[in-house]
C-alpha cells in the first residue's frame, strides 16, 4: 500500500544546512563554486525559495548530493513507496516534542495484545496519548539513542510495563537499559531484532533490524532513529562523517524491500532512499 502522507522531517533549507556542515564549506565558498548568490542560499536555509532548477543541479553537484532526489524535494514532490505488507503490525507514535514531532514505534502480531517498543518517546504521557489500545504487554524496549524526544522518561515506561528488558547503544547514559552493540541479536517470540552501531548523530546510537524468520522472503523492518529520514539524514552532532557512512553501509546491508521508519517523518524503504536521497550518492 502506498504510505500514508505526513509532512517530511526536513524541507530544502535543512538538507541545504546540513550538506553544507557535512562538505564543511561556508555559504560564500558554495556560493562562488556553484554560481549562485549567496543571499538565494541564505533564503533558502531561512525557508524562502527562489532557486531555479539550474540552480538547484549546481548546488547537487557542489555538495555531492544525489541531484534527482535533492531537485524533487525543492519541488516538495519528494518521492514515497509503495511498500509490501509486513510479517507483522506497525503502529506509529507520532508525539509532539518542541515543534516538531518524534516517532516511536510498536511491533506485535496483528490482533494481538503483546508488543516490542523502539523509542519510548519524551515523556510517559505522550506515550500514553498515543497507546494502541490492543497492546496490553510489552516484551521489551530498544532505544535508538538518549535524547529527549525518544527516550524521555524510560524508566517510567519500564516499570508502567513492567517490562523485563530494555536495550540502548553501547555507551548510552540510561540507567534502565542493557547495553546491545554491532550485530548482537535479540530473539524475542516470533522476532529477530539485530542492532547496528551508528555513530554520528550521537556518539551512542542504533538501528535495528526486525525480522520474522518463520515467514520466509518477508520484508524487514529497519527501525532507524536519527540515522536516516525519508528524503533527508540526521544531524551530525557527534560526527558527520560517520553519520554518513554508517547511513551508506546501513542502505547497502539490508534488503531493498526493508520497510524504514525513522525517529521523525514518514516510513519509506531501502531501495527508495539508495535511489532518492538527497545524502546517498
Amino acid at each position: 500500500m502506498l504510505i500514508t502522507r505526513i509532512p517530511l522531517e526536513d524541507e530544502l533549507g535543512d538538507v541545504l544546512e546540513k550538506a553544507l556542515h557535512h562538505a564543511g564549506l561556508s555559504m560564500e565558498t558554495v556560493a562562488t563554486r556553484a554560481g549562485v548568490e549567496v543571499a538565494k542560499i541564505r533564503d533558502a536555509i531561512d525557508y524562502r525559495y527562489d532557486l531555479e532548477m539550474a540552480e538547484l543541479r549546481r548546488l547537487a553537484t557542489v555538495l555531492r548530493l544525489n541531484e534527482v532526489g535533492f531537485c524533487a524535494l525543492a519541488q516538495d514532490q519528494y518521492p514515497l513507496p509503495e511498500i509490501g505488507a509486513l510479517p507483522f503490525c506497525v503502529w506509529p507514535l507520532r508525539m509532539p516534542y518542541g515543534i516538531g514531532v518524534a516517532n516511536a514505534y510498536v511491533v506485535g502480531e496483528c490482533g494481538g495484545s503483546h508488543g516490542l517498543l523502539f523509542d519510548v518517546g519524551p515523556s510517559l504521557q505522550a506515550l500514553t496519548d498515543v497507546w494502541p489500545r490492543s497492546i496490553k504487554t510489552v516484551d521489551a524496549v530498544f532505544l535508538t539513542h538518549v535524547e529527549g524526544e525518544h527516550a524521555g522518561g524510560l524508566c517510567e515506561v519500564v516499570a508502567r510495563f513492567g517490562v523485563e528488558s530494555a536495550y540502548v547503544p553501547v555507551g548510552a547514559l540510561a540507567p534502565c537499559g542493557r547495553a546491545l552493540g554491532e550485530a548482537e541479536t535479540r530473539t524475542i517470540g516470533q522476532y529477530e531484532v539485530t542492532a547496528f552501531s551508528t555513530p554520528g548523530h550521537a556518539a551512542a546510537h542504533n538501528c535495528y533490524l526486525v525480522r520474522a524468520p518463520a515467514v520466509r522472503g518477508s520484508s524487514p523492518l529497519l527501525i532507524s532513529g536519527d540515522l536516516i529520514f525519508a528524503g533527508s539524514a540526521g544531524g551530525g552532532y557527534f560526527c558527520h562523517r560517520q553519520l554518513h557512512a554508517q547511513l551508506r553501509r546501513v542502505l547497502e546491508s539490508i534488503p531493498p524491500n526493508t520497510v524504514i521508519a525513522p525517529g521523525h517523518g514518514p516510513m519509506t524503504t531501502a531501495e527508495n532512499e539508495l535511489r532518492f536521497n538527497p545524502f546517498v550518492v
